[in-house]
């Protein structure tokens, strides 16, 4: 649940056969003044959905009210509301949403008040810049009627429009999705350090998680809580997973290489003890010693292959696997389904 804030002119017009002035006087229209406005009769009009309001009164209350010669009413007020809006956040931030606005009398019922929008295009949207939606279409208008049990049933008419508000993916783009992809392209990085400097790709291997996650956190904090998983989170879920993998990837190699290094020393350790005279005069030669240290060797070459292997693998299959779930994400969320239209 999130609220829509906005500012409205609110016009109705009604025929109030009382205020008739045709066989009084030749004014086509008069224009009543604050003060002479309260002597007039005007329909209770409310919002249901409506959780904060106000009238403007600078520099005079915004109001006016005109008299037809016939008796015809033209009423308008100027408001500032903030309404509840139920929004489905399935694929925030690349959502839609449809935020339904209420009008209804509150204490005539239909059978003495009886609402009608006077057109099609009876509610108007101006050319307005606001900083996270845009309007995908016309609001659309419609009829309802509410019944309530006050002793005995009443019911009571009301009309309802439906603001169709797109959200401006332009702002995540910029802070959310660019920063995200740059920082996982900054944790392949670490597929071309050396095996042995560790440091530099532990840390740069660190700093990429708690990077994403402060994102993530920050993101968070700015949505109300919900139950379901929205579009961000699958995408900061997917990054987190990107530069957490490449971190494991490391840390694979480095327990190799610490496994490697342990049999390396006892292997050394038995070609000291080989090498040594009491041992050789045992019946070990010097030939058998020179070969337990080529083996050495050679273990020792093999294991930077198979880790340089490792880190020229995780180079061409880290890109490509995010790139595919690029792909599928950004289909997925701009071109299928919409949830909050089911």
């Amino acid at each position: 649940m999130k609220d829509l804030s906005m500012e409205t002119f609110l016009r109705q017009t009604w025929v109030d056969p009382r205020l008739n002035y045709e066989h009084l006087s030749n004014f086509s229209n008069l224009e009543l003044d604050q003060r002479m406005m309260a002597d007039v009769w005007v329909p209770d009009t409310y919002f249901p959905n409506e959780k904060e309001a106000h009238f403007h009164v600078v520099t005079v209350p915004n109001r006016l009210l005109h008299i037809s010669r016939n008796g015809t009413v033209f009423y308008s007020i100027r408001l500032s509301l903030t309404l509840t809006c139920r929004m489905n956040l399935y694929n925030y931030p690349m959502d839609e949403q449809n935020c339904p606005i209420y009008i209804e009398t509150y204490g005539y019922t239909e059978e003495n008040v009886l609402f009608n929008w006077k057109s099609v295009d009876a509610v108007q949207v101006d050319d307005v810049e606001m900083p996270q939606f845009y309007f995908r279409k016309s609001p659309a208008i419609s009829k309802c009627t509410r019944t309530f049990k006050y002793g005995s049933e009443a019911t009571f008419t009301c009309l309802s429009t439906t603001l169709h508000l797109q959200r401006n993916i332009g702002y995540y783009m910029a802070q959310v999705f660019v920063p995200s992809i740059l920082i996982v392209i900054l944790s392949w990085v670490s597929f071309w350090i050396h095996v042995d400097a560790i440091p530099a790709r532990i840390s740069l291997g660190v700093l990429t998680v708690l990077t994403i996650t402060t994102q993530s956190a920050g993101i968070r904090a700015s949505l109300p809580r919900v139950s379901y998983i929205k579009a961000i989170d699958v995408w900061n879920s997917a990054c987190l997973v990107f530069v957490f993998t490449a971190l494991l990837e490391y840390a694979y190699i480095n327990v190799q290489t610490r496994r490697h290094q342990k049999s390396a020393s006892k292997e050394t350790l038995l070609t000291i003890q080989a090498s040594n005279p009491l041992v050789l005069s045992q019946g070990v030669t010097p030939a058998r010693c020179i070969d337990v240290r080529k083996t050495i060797g050679a273990r020792e070459m093999d294991y930077l292959k198979r880790a340089r292997t490792i880190d020229r693998v995780a180079r061409f299959a880290f890109p490509i696997s995010f790139a595919i779930f690029n792909i599928t994400f950004w289909i997925y969320y701009m071109f299928a389904h919409d949830y909050q239209n089911d």
